[in-house]
């Protein structure tokens, strides 16, 4: 039987790297088709990969923690083998590919670690290090005790890639204070005096183009939680996006009081019919696509100078995991959908998200993203971009108020079913004219929602 190479796969547009979490088969194992056999984690989603048909998993290319490129072996793979195969086989390297355009600290690591390097740095006791992190701690100067003191995030504690770069990026930042040579001693730091700095305009611009967090104080009682895994992604996309993109937020008012008798009136209905509860998530992500193929200029995305107009209408909407943390899952074509279909979708991506079930496919190619704020009591919010979009849509809570009643008799006063629509959007693309427009007319297909429609 054959033996082939299991690739890393791509996971989306925007996805480049992934590292090993845990391999759930070992060499030897016999393996049926389709059965997992390595976790894996992305900037965007934890996953499986799985074998492709019943085979033996031969050989483990990579080790716990490393991070490997898309398109990269991670494992050799006799197809319809048996596990004698694993000691009859030898897998023979392949030759070095061309190293990808990466930063340049990783590029400095992409070479194999000769035997002398490792002699500096040892795993001790617990504090595993994989050869990556070596490599890096190596490159970078950092000594053994140094590379002890660092905080892991990764298995049982072991300090991953992310660990050691984001260390040297704050570490690089806090050089410059502790520098003693003259020309350093001479050069203005951030902590100088203003007078200090004036005859030195570039270094002013330098500091201000690229802020520094302010210092924390510890206080007594004060308890120190290190962010998660995704929080830290998280945390970085939105910092990214609000440097990226201007945003400008425009807001309507829209009486909902259509849709809620609708919806009050055909719950029980809809669910014996289509097996799903109707919620008011997907009436309105039905309300954003129609608006969306009315104003497609919302449905872009920015590369550089040049405009993208997307085919598709794929909305994100997001949803909580169960760490608490956000994800953005994507329903594909939503324009194509009709009411039941978008439904069906809206519950689908927010049961994997609920139990930790959504792949990488779920999350990709998004190009509006929508997030209901209501369901947390708010009554509005300012959504930040889901780069690289360009615009965003937040629903507040459905609340009832008092609201002027335009009648052909004159205007009456009446309780209505109120709810605020936040729309975020860049304004290098989208002007507040197509901006604003477009909530009021998500807004409009909401108040005109048809009372009387058939399911």
């Amino acid at each position: 039987m054959a033996e082939i190479e299991i690739l890393l796969p791509k996971m989306g547009e925007s996805v480049a790297e992934a590292t090993i979490i845990k391999w759930l088969k070992s060499e030897g194992d016999s393996v049926e088709a389709d059965e997992p056999i390595v976790e894996i984690a992305t900037d965007k989603v934890d996953s499986e990969v799985p074998a492709p048909e019943d085979g033996v998993l031969v050989k483990v290319l990579v080790n716990e923690d490393d991070v490997v490129q898309v398109g990269d072996p991670i494992a050799i793979y006799n197809i319809g083998g048996t596990e004698t195969v694993v000691t009859a086989t030898a897998v023979q390297p392949e030759a070095p590919s061309a190293p990808s355009p990466v930063a340049e600290v990783l590029e400095t690591i992409s070479a194999p670690l000769a035997v002398s390097e490792t002699v500096s740095i040892a795993s001790n006791g617990d504090r595993f290090y994989s050869p990556l992190v070596k490599k890096i701690a190596k490159t970078e100067g950092i000594p053994q005790s140094e590379l002890d003191g660092i905080s892991g995030t990764g298995k049982k504690g072991r300090v991953t890639k992310t660990d050691i770069l984001g260390y040297i990026e704050n570490r690089g930042s806090a050089a410059p204070v502790a520098a003693s040579s003259p020309a350093q001693t001479n050069a203005p730091s951030q902590n100088s005096a203003p007078e200090a700095t004036e005859s030195k305009p570039e270094k002013i611009k330098s500091v201000v183009s690229e802020p520094k967090a302010p210092s924390v104080s510890i206080g007594s009682g004060d308890e120190i939680v290190e962010m998660d895994r995704m929080r830290k992604l998280i945390a970085d996309h939105m910092v990214m996006s609000v440097r990226v993109s201007p945003h400008v937020t425009s807001y309507v008012e829209v009486d909902m009081t259509n849709v809620v008798t609708w919806r009050n009136k055909v719950k029980n209905k809809f669910t014996e019919k289509e097996g799903e509860k109707i919620t008011f998530t997907p009436i309105i992500i039905e309300a954003i696509a129609k608006a969306i193929k009315d104003m497609p200029g919302v449905n872009v995305s920015v590369d550089g100078t040049k405009i993208i107009k997307r085919k598709h209408i794929n909305i994100g909407m997001a949803a909580a995991l169960p760490t608490g943390n956000l994800i953005v899952p994507v329903i594909k074509d939503a324009d194509m959908l009709n009411l039941g279909g978008m439904a069906k979708k809206v519950n689908d991506l927010a049961n994997k998200a609920r139990t930790n079930a959504l792949k990488p496919e779920d999350i990709q190619g998004g190009t509006y993203t929508f997030t209901n704020v209501g369901t947390f009591g708010n009554v509005m919010g300012t959504p930040i971009i889901n780069q690289p979009q360009v615009a965003i849509m937040a629903a507040g809570a459905i609340r009832k108020k008092p609201a002027v009643i335009e009648t052909e008799h004159g205007d009456l006063i009446g309780v209505r079913h109120m709810m605020f629509l936040s729309h975020s959007y860049d304004h290098r693309v989208v002007d507040g004219m197509l901006g604003g427009t477009f909530v009021k007319r998500v807004a409009e297909y909401l108040e005109n929602f048809d009372i009387n429609r058939e399911l």
